[in-house]
């Protein structure tokens, strides 16, 4: 079992310390360590927190491999800092059936990059008529706990009703895409000042707002868990925050591009800011960073979305709707949360590990940085600067908002139990 001496890394931004980590156990954390024949890591300053998890990831395998596959995205999270991703269910086939979910599984298993927990659809094929076999996901050897139609709005009131009821008797939760289908036919981007001016089709707040309002009180009324993904406006915000005050078991969602970009870049007629739920207004960005440093949304999600060139190298009306976003969470959150002073480091280990984790069931994830825990780590050079380059990306797509953007913070290694899979910015 090999044994490797991280020297000097603030913990969670702390003061510096030496961290040993003995085969997959983090073995001794506190000044002055050594240990005779271990690989030292000189961190520098640099800061330490737990191995991040992603609770909403596109993986697009099975089905959709021009665009990512499993190994690729994987080793994107691994670049980014993360440890443990969950796969969304949107492949060809739908991740509906206990077959397709292992197939996910087993090929996280043998990448190695990061572990991989499959989402399972909530409805057959998508198509919210009639449930998936969520009892057969959740007793296969992926151990389904999360589902989601995400891409897609549960939108029947029964069927949600009803996976809500079901995934209750094994603990599971149902993880929201927040999108009342009639209310945005046609919608192109958030709809508001800009949309008017550039005549593009609006994709109203209440759209969003008016699903999360029955969902909670579905959950209410069920006894149930339900997650909110993507989160994306100050009204929704105001819902999550009155569900919680009753003691809903409502959990939430914020993506990095929600906490950083509005709807002012829709100016550009450039695809790659064409996203769903869209990007908002400076005031829902701003209401939705101070929800995340009060709790009010829980967790940092990517909504990794991969997309060939030729998807997003077209007409705005044409171009599909994602971003890319695991090689660059962290900077954006930096920025975003840490640098304005709304977190700590503490804070984002917190959101972007310890409660995803939680959430999700990911057992050996999001742990602390303390003797005895796996050894799921990831060291940040928060003091770096750089323009984000797409070219150097591990993922296989390209498709990131922040193209020629300086962004804070580099991650420099990533550790799944013990072994690199990012060494000094590169893939093990």
């Amino acid at each position: 079992m090999s044994k490797i001496l991280i020297r000097g890394a603030k913990v969670l931004g702390g003061e510096p310390q030496d961290v040993l980590i003995d085969g997959d156990t983090i073995a001794a954390v506190g000044t002055g360590l050594s240990a005779e024949g271990a690989e030292v890591v000189e961190a520098d300053g640099k800061v330490l927190l737990p191995g991040l998890v992603d609770l909403h990831t596109h993986l697009r395998e099975p089905g959709r491999e021009d665009s990512e596959t499993v190994l690729t995205g994987t080793r994107a999270a691994a670049s980014g800092g993360f440890t443990a991703v969950f796969a969304m269910a949107n492949t060809f086939p739908v991740a509906d059936t206990a077959g397709v979910v292992e197939q996910v599984y087993r090929l996280g298993q043998q990448h190695g990059y990061c572990d991989v927990q499959p989402i399972g659809a909530v409805t057959v094929g998508l198509e919210g008529k009639k449930l998936a076999e969520l009892g057969a996901m959740h007793e296969s050897a992926a151990g389904v706990t999360v589902f989601s139609d995400d891409g897609k709005c549960v939108d029947d009131a029964v069927i949600m009703r009803r996976a809500l009821e079901y995934v209750k008797a094994f603990g599971g939760v149902v993880a929201q895409h927040a999108q009342e289908p009639r209310l945005t036919e046609g919608a192109q981007m958030n709809e508001g000042v800009v949309s008017a001016e550039l005549g593009l089709g609006g994709w109203p707040a209440v759209a969003e707002e008016s699903i999360i309002a029955r969902d909670v009180l579905l959950a209410e009324h069920v006894g149930s868990r339900v997650h909110i993904c993507h989160l994306s406006t100050a009204g929704s915000v105001e819902i999550i925050r009155w569900a919680k005050s009753r003691g809903i078991d409502v959990t939430a969602e914020v993506t990095p591009h929600h906490l950083l970009l509005t709807d002012e870049l829709a100016r550009t007629y450039n695809p790659v800011y064409k996203v769903n739920p869209p990007l908002r207004t400076e005031k829902d960005v701003m209401a939705l960073r101070e929800a995340l440093a009060d709790g009010t949304i829980d967790i940092v999600a990517t909504d990794h979305a991969p997309h060939p060139h030729e998807d997003k190298d077209c007409e705005w009306a044409a171009a599909a709707m994602g971003m890319v976003g695991l090689e660059t969470a962290l900077s954006v959150v930096q920025q975003t949360m840490v640098e304005t002073g709304l977190l700590d480091w503490a804070g984002v280990a917190d959101r972007m590990s310890a409660k995803p984790a939680l959430i999700g069931g990911a057992t050996g994830h999001g742990r602390p940085v303390s003797e005895g825990e796996p050894a799921n780590l990831t060291l940040v050079d928060t003091a770096y600067r750089g323009d984000v380059d797409p070219a150097g990306f591990a993922s296989r797509s390209r498709n990131t908002p922040y193209e020629g953007r300086e962004l804070p913070g580099r991650v420099t290694h990533t550790w799944l139990r013990g072994k690199a899979t990012l060494v000094d910015g590169k893939l093990a």
